[in-house]
């Protein structure tokens, strides 16, 4: 499935322990640049970990983790995009306070791009964060995700806290700006709202390897969706 001159990721034999509870298990995966991959598994199955150990705020117990053939640390972090499952921003700030942040901290921030998405959601620049919604904060922290030019977006339940019609707007602020270059890892269980996105599935239980095949695969081998193989496979 992936061919290592194309190779974004790869995780060889990787563990995570926190004291006597296991994460991650000998982890062993690889995915490909241009991808839109599905990161599935129950809650407590490992996802959030892999996606911070990925981003550098976790550091592996046994085993090794690369992002374009690198070792995570400064370099890593330059070209991996992440959009954490909880709303960060401070709410004294104004929206384009944090866009003045994220331009300051990261060369790959294309502040126009964020502007026209924020146009196109009614949402004022000039607004204070606490100010805005639930719903509103969580689109605001996608657009800064998705506005840096990245070769490795990370997005932890990036639909959860918003309405379907706000999902569809999300899904396709996803698949259009992100180059092709580029691969987006979504950690997700509302399987049935991203499948039509999803090139290739990794499915995770107990910090363990279930299955990683493309969306293709799944369908002509099983005969079922995503959705429904997930829940054969977790009994859900």
């Amino acid at each position: 499935m992936t061919n290592m001159e194309n190779n974004i990721l790869a995780c060889r034999n990787l563990w995570k322990s926190y004291g006597k509870k296991e994460a991650l298990k000998g982890l062993n995966l690889s995915i490909d640049r241009g991808r839109i991959v599905g990161l599935l598994g129950p809650n407590g199955s490992g996802k959030t970990t892999l996606i911070k150990l990925i981003c550098g705020l976790l550091t592996p117990t046994d085993g090794g983790i690369f992002v374009d053939k690198k070792e995570i640390g400064v370099e890593t972090k330059k070209v991996v995009s992440y959009l954490p499952e909880r709303t960060y921003i401070p709410e004294w700030m104004k929206v384009t306070d944090i866009l003045d942040m994220f331009e300051d901290f990261y060369a790959d921030f294309k502040r126009e791009r964020a502007l026209q998405m924020l146009e196109s959601l009614n949402i004022n620049p000039a607004d204070k964060i606490k100010t805005l919604s639930k719903g509103t904060k969580e689109k605001v922290q996608l657009i800064l995700v998705m506005s840096r030019d990245a070769d490795l977006y990370l997005l932890d339940e990036p639909i959860a806290g918003v309405d379907p019609a706000a999902r569809d707007y999300i899904l396709k602020t996803i698949i259009t700006n992100y180059n092709e270059n580029a691969t987006v890892i979504i950690s997700t269980h509302l399987i049935t709202d991203i499948e039509t996105v999803l090139d290739e599935v990794v499915m995770i239980k107990n910090g363990e390897l279930v299955m990683h095949k493309t969306v293709d695969e799944i369908r002509e081998e099983n005969g079922m969706s995503v959705d429904q193989l997930f829940r054969e496979v977790f009994r859900c």
